[in-house]
């Protein structure tokens, strides 16, 4: 590609755990920034997963703000800090989310099973701060949104998808990687209507990511998790869809999904030989004209061909 450069050596880049220890963040934070694009990372060598280059780190390291603004840059509020934060009371605050006008950048499952949506502190200073939210944030909600909310719309889970699909497709370096992007909102079956071919399928599914770790595989927090990562509005499934069918025939394009290689015959038919096709045409009753019968072999045959003794006197 123009531009680019190559990748350097892996003893000039780190691991994201390491990285993030050299940038004082902790795991979730660390992972947020990537996310939100302030940590560049690359992808490793051989599929090893992404790594950070010294030089980012150095280039972070270097800013004015180092190192309490990357993590202001990063920290999440809960809806009750949120609420604090932007000065209304937590049941307003919860309305305006689910109206979408606030969109959740994480989220976690408490030990009641419950959602706990996070929300970046920066944008909900800038949300606050915008002229045209007062009358949000303030006095009686206009009618049209409260028809909304009375009738059940609840767009948080749907937003942070969306939030969360662009983090994915700005990690990808691969059309298959892209495609399974995509597909990692999609439910089995929306995903076996548009790639039916079972060997793609399976391709696919080596780059479509799950959702972010919440308790045991299995357990009722997972469950939960996965539950929030797949599409459930029509529309949204919809340009999904289209979405991953057009990823699938680029990646297509680009290299083909492997197959199994067409197995060989086990026992391949060997050619009958006229000694052979004679042999199998001779009948079973008797040996062929002209042969001397073949005498028994075993113990029967040992016994009729033995001379008998003369008696002792």
């Amino acid at each position: 590609m123009p531009g680019s450069t190559a990748a350097p050596p892996r003893h000039h880049t780190l691991a994201p755990s390491r990285a993030a220890r050299e940038l004082g963040l902790k795991r979730r934070e660390f992972e947020l920034a990537v996310h939100l694009g302030r940590i560049r990372t690359m992808p490793g060598e051989g599929g090893a997963g992404r790594r950070v280059a010294r030089a980012e780190i150095d280039r972070l390291r270097a800013t004015q703000s180092f190192p309490e603004g990357l993590r202001e840059s990063v920290a999440t509020v809960s809806t009750t800090a949120g609420a604090a934060l932007v000065d209304v009371p937590a049941g307003r605050f919860t309305r305006l989310a689910r109206l979408g006008l606030m969109t959740p950048v994480n989220f976690y499952v408490n030990r009641y099973r419950a959602v706990v949506w996070l929300y970046l502190a920066d944008e909900l200073r800038e949300f606050a701060a915008d002229g045209k939210s007062a009358a949000l944030l303030t006095g009686r909600m206009p009618e049209g949104l409260r028809d909304q909310l009375a009738a059940g719309l609840d767009l948080r889970a749907r937003n942070w998808r969306g939030r969360h699909l662009g983090f994915l497709l700005r990690q990808a370096d691969d059309p298959w990687e892209r495609a399974g992007a995509v597909a990692a909102f999609l439910d089995p079956a929306h995903l076996a209507d548009i790639v039916p071919d079972p060997y793609e399928r399976s391709h696919l599914h080596r780059f479509r990511p799950g959702p972010p770790a919440h308790g045991t595989p299995g357990s009722p927090a997972a469950q939960l998790a996965e539950k929030i990562m797949t599409a459930e509005h029509p529309d949204e499934i919809g340009w999904l869809r289209n979405d991953l069918a057009r990823a699938v025939e680029e990646a297509r394009a680009h290299r083909s999904a492997p197959r199994p290689a067409a197995q060989p015959v086990q026992h391949p038919l060997r050619p009958v030989t006229p000694t052979a096709r004679n042999r199998a045409a001779t009948p079973r009753c008797g040996p062929p004209a002209g042969r001397a019968p073949e005498r028994p072999r075993g113990l029967r045959g040992w016994l009729r061909g033995r001379k008998p003794r003369p008696a002792r006197v």
